[in-house]
């Protein structure tokens, strides 16, 4: 079982010139990927990815909630019954951008975890310094979710405490390799392999040794690398058991 990258945003324009190489690229290095969706365009533009090895999740980000009424939501149930979308996101709170006002965006949080438990399937979370109002809203909802994955996890290890408490996923993105980052790196060490995934947010993000560069979703070896030096664990015990989490939380057959 090899890595796999559980977020990435193959289809944003940086990719427009070369994706289909950046694509073969990572096929040829990971065993999946998923490709995730922030806005109703972006969500749609994931779905003309889908394809062997390449799943899906659609959503809206916190961003644009202002922007979230009932069509929205329409536009997300119908999107959300297609083969190989594997989760709805992201989703969440952002308080550091505050592009949409913060009762708005927790409204179209609300909205999008009510679909959530409809339609039985997990969420992936974006939260940027909003921790409290997110984990407050997320606790609601913990019980009745299919499974929660807290991506690009950007909070310290208070808070990767209360998220494990909830049940919930960790995931990393290279930004954990950077060498100020030491209040995440200090988050990571607290979660346990199990509950543990590694991710690029591609094109953003790129781990140490790649920083400056525009990320590719095989560059998650990278920070799979620098986790396992980091917790002190052997690397491919580090990459099967976060490949075997994600193969869990989004419910992909490990024979897919």
């Amino acid at each position: 079982m090899g890595l796999v990258d559980t977020h990435c945003h193959l289809q944003s324009q940086r990719f427009d010139v070369d994706r289909a190489t950046v694509q073969v690229a990572c096929l040829k290095a990971l065993d999946w990927i998923v490709v995730i969706g922030d806005d109703i365009p972006s969500s749609e533009a994931a779905l003309d990815l889908l394809g062997p090895r390449i799943y899906g999740v659609v959503g809206m980000h916190p961003y644009y909630a202002k922007d979230f009424d009932d069509a929205t939501l329409e536009c997300l149930r119908s999107m959300a019954a297609t083969e190989k979308v594997v989760a709805l996101g992201e989703m969440g709170l952002d308080y550091f951008n505050e592009y949409s006002p913060r009762d708005v965006q927790a409204l179209a949080f609300r909205h999008q975890l009510d679909l959530a438990c409809e339609l039985n399937l997990p969420v992936v979370i974006h939260n940027r310094e909003a921790d409290e109002d997110c984990h407050a809203i997320l606790s609601e909802y913990a019980d009745r979710l299919a499974g929660c994955i807290m991506h690009c996890f950007g909070s310290g290890p208070e808070y990767a405490r209360k998220f494990l408490d909830l049940g919930f996923y960790i995931s990393f993105a290279g930004n954990v390799t950077f060498k100020k980052a030491i209040q995440l790196q200090e988050a990571a060490k607290v979660v346990p392999l199990e509950r543990l995934l590694v991710e690029t947010d591609a094109p953003y993000l790129a781990p140490v040794p790649m920083r400056g560069k525009r990320c590719e979703p095989h560059y998650v070896a990278h920070t799979a690398a620098f986790l396992a030096e980091l917790k002190g664990v052997d690397p491919a015990a580090l990459e099967a058991q976060t490949t075997a989490n994600a193969h869990q939380v989004y419910r992909i057959p490990k024979t897919a």
